[in-house]
């Protein structure tokens, strides 16, 4: 698929660390609870690492306990692309930035979080910066 931003491999690895690098561009996950993001407090949005799009707001996050920031919808249906994931043996929904094409983690539907949609966008903290609110 052809995304907005495009870097070769090479360009990537010297823009990202190597665990940023691991998460966003081979679809690695992050440890659970290493995320300062998980419960960070502060309003602003988040946007992706690798290319700065606006993917979600604060105040769609949620505790999930999880381990990860846990987000129930994003800033927009076009910020975030969804993909079949059949990974790890199982079936999932892989969350991936639109515009560069950045792995951001999963979705879940479902699981019966007091949230409006019922769904869980279980993001890797790394794959994120947080832009507060001024």
């Amino acid at each position: 698929m052809a995304y907005d931003v495009e870097k070769t491999d090479e360009e990537w690895r010297a823009e990202l660390s190597p665990e940023e690098y691991s998460v966003l561009r081979k679809a690695s996950t992050e440890r659970p609870f290493s995320s300062p993001y998980e419960t960070d407090e502060t309003v602003g949005v988040y946007a992706c690492r690798a290319c700065g799009a606006e993917l979600f707001r604060s105040e769609v996050k949620f505790d999930a306990h999880c381990g990860w920031p846990a987000f129930y919808t994003p800033l927009a249906e076009d910020r975030v692309e969804l993909i079949e994931d059949r990974s790890m043996f199982m079936k999932r929904v892989e969350a991936r930035c639109a515009r560069c094409g950045s792995h951001l983690g999963h979705l879940f539907e479902g699981e019966g979080f007091a949230t409006p949609t019922d769904q869980r966008f279980c993001i890797n903290g790394i794959s994120l910066t947080l832009e507060p609110e001024a």
